[in-house]
């Protein structure tokens, strides 16, 4: 099989046609980022997710970014409450908000909802995180508050409440990156919020059904945070080798249970980093090591099956970096698109084993030539400039 009968131009009848060729209607779509902050990657996705919107009934958009500032971005999207300006800078973590296409993505998807009824949605599924982690604060208040009366105050008070969370610079003390010593993620205080955490999300579910939809499913986001944020908080004062194992998989655990509510409001197009959406293990070097947990995708795809699909993406020449012609990027850098989708299972069975790529950049991760047969396709620019 030559090269170029596993792949075509990257348009809306080739999107269209990916989708028609898997075995079952993907509730969630998920398109990685070989690398972050690469523009011409973010206008490929808006140019995808507009083709979805407008021809396969796709109305939900999520992102590698903090699941609690999305609510912001979602609240404009829906209601044009705030500014474009204000969004971008308290709706998105790790710089995003910085990113042009984000913007042009936010300001599509606000114009989209001020001429249709039926609405389209944003989330973000990454954990209040970096590699420290925020206060569980606004999760745990913000979920004792839905909650109010008389049952969630015999939980804890909000004054309790208040005085056993202490001031948030204790818990986002970025030393605690590298020093759990310095995390008070084992403390006292942090124990009895775990166990209220875990009453109020027990208390959720005997009073869910008086709630109106969206105060349960911002609910249920603000239980599963408080929960994941206090147990990631726990784990950031361990200091056994297994701590950064432990960490990544909590955080990828985190962002499937995001990634599964996303699910519920229909087929969603997923942009996060390819390490976290495949369905294979996620392995990145770490110090004199290496670390392994499975990835988001991995985890949701046993709970979604043949629902949940996997687009990876990958560069051909970027900056002054060119892939050797023996790789999987090098071999698809014959291809006579600038832009391509390519068939992954059908590419596995087209190349003959292909050289790992060994990139000069650290941040870019290259295609793994032994794990094709986990991805969906592929899509392949090739060639890119590195914004950041």
């Amino acid at each position: 099989m030559d090269i170029k009968d596993t792949a075509r131009p990257l348009d809306g009848a080739g999107v269209s046609a990916f989708l028609r060729s898997l075995p079952a209607r993907p509730l969630l779509l998920g398109l990685g980022e070989a690398r972050h902050f690469v523009g011409e990657l973010g206008e490929v996705r808006n140019e995808i997710f507009r083709h979805l919107v407008e021809h396969e009934g796709y109305r939900s958009f999520a992102i590698e970014s903090d699941c609690l500032m999305g609510l912001v971005v979602d609240d404009y999207i829906r209601t044009g409450v705030g500014t474009l300006d204000h969004v971008m800078e308290h709706g998105f973590s790790h710089g995003f908000g910085a990113s042009p296409a984000n913007r042009e993505l936010v300001r599509w998807m606000r114009a989209y909802n001020e001429e249709h009824d039926e609405k389209l949605r944003f989330f973000g599924f990454d954990g209040p995180l970096e590699y420290w982690a925020a206060s569980p604060r606004q999760a745990l208040t913000a979920l004792h508050s839905l909650l109010d009366g008389p049952l969630s105050g015999a939980v804890v008070t909000g004054e309790t409440l208040d005085t056993l969370l202490g001031p948030d610079d204790r818990w986002s003390n970025e030393a605690t990156a590298m020093d759990p010593s310095q995390s008070i993620g084992r403390s006292a205080e942090a124990r009895r919020l775990r166990l209220i955490a875990d009453e109020l999300a027990a208390l959720l579910e005997t009073q869910a059904p008086q709630l109106a939809a969206d105060d349960r499913q911002r609910a249920e986001l603000y239980a599963r945070t408080a929960t994941g944020l206090l147990r990631y908080h726990y784990w950031m004062a361990d200091a056994s080798p297994a701590r950064w194992t432990r960490l990544s998989a909590l955080r990828d655990a985190m962002m499937a249970a995001n990634l599964r509510a996303v699910a519920e409001h229909g087929p969603a197009l997923v942009f996060a980093s390819n390490l976290h959406l495949q369905r294979n293990k996620s392995v990145m070097p770490f110090g004199d090591g290496r670390l392994e947990w499975w990835s988001a995708g991995a985890i949701t795809a046993t709970h979604l099956g043949d629902r949940y699909a996997f687009l990876a993406s990958a560069f051909g020449a970027t900056g002054d970096d060119t892939p050797p012609p023996d790789t999987v990027e090098g071999i698809l850098s014959m291809l006579p698109w600038d832009r391509s989708l390519v068939d992954a299972r059908g590419l596995a069975q087209a190349v003959t084993k292909p050289a790992p790529r060994v990139s000069r950049d650290f941040a870019y991760f290259p295609l793994d030539p032994a794990q094709l047969d986990m991805i969906d396709g592929v899509v392949f620019l090739k060639r890119v400039l590195m914004s950041a």
